[in-house]
């Protein structure tokens, strides 16, 4: 399943696509839709989400200083506003119901799957472009989108009597579904300027990575719930 046909993150969905199944089809995800998953596991992820997305706020601001152009630099800064003015709205809002507040998340130690994957998106992005940076970011900005979708089309999704039910909602609503799909669209822009055919290797690498790292994230979470 994609929602962005004929665009690169299509094309590296495909190359990479044990990859990619291994996160988006995660034993924590599929927990999420018949909402088996333990609290403590998915207490624990919303914890290290919340630092994850500072990290991933930095890494935005990182894409408007790796630009090239007054255009690319707007685009960065829409998607940095949308992280930290939405997402992130979003995610404090939703923590709340879980009865965890901002202070208590800054205060919480770092993951090591939290460290490596932010890390990985910034260090990528330091010795790289701006091309390396995105297709670094686009599995989490992107994949939630599809994720959140997926979830929420299938019949098997639990809805009644599942606590996990509001999340698939939030990924699945057109607020998010819009930052996702500009990721999608500024990541082939980026492309064509700089040269993304010719690169296509390195970038499927980088890709590839991110995946992984995206997967060994949602194990965090199952492993701090011991299961």
């Amino acid at each position: 399943m994609t929602l962005y046909e004929g665009s690169l993150y299509n094309r590296l969905q495909a190359d990479a696509a044990d990859d990619w199944a291994a996160y988006v089809e995660h034993p924590f995800v599929a927990a999420m839709a018949d909402g088996s998953l333990p609290e403590a596991a998915f207490r624990h992820y919303l914890v290290q989400d919340y630092k994850f997305l500072i990290h991933f706020s930095r890494a935005y601001a990182l894409a408007a200083y790796k630009a090239d152009t007054l255009e690319e630099i707007r685009a960065a800064s829409e998607t940095l506003a949308a992280l930290i003015g939405i997402e992130m709205e979003m995610h404090v809002k939703y923590c709340a119901g879980w009865g965890l507040d901002p202070a208590a998340m800054e205060a919480a130690p770092e993951g090591n799957a939290c460290m490596a994957y932010t890390r990985y998106v910034l260090e990528t992005g330091l010795r790289g472009d701006a091309l390396d940076l995105h297709v670094a970011l686009i599995p989490c900005v992107a994949g939630y989108g599809e994720i959140g979708v997926r979830l929420a089309a299938d019949p098997a999704t639990r809805r009644e009597g599942n606590p996990y039910a509001a999340w698939v909602e939030m990924y699945s609503g057109e607020e998010y579904q819009a930052v996702a799909r500009a990721a999608a669209a500024q990541l082939d822009r980026l492309s064509d300027s700089r040269g993304g055919d010719a690169r296509y290797p390195r970038l499927r690498t980088i890709f590839a990575e991110a995946c992984r790292l995206e997967a060994d994230f949602w194990q965090m979470g199952l492993d701090a719930a011991g299961t």
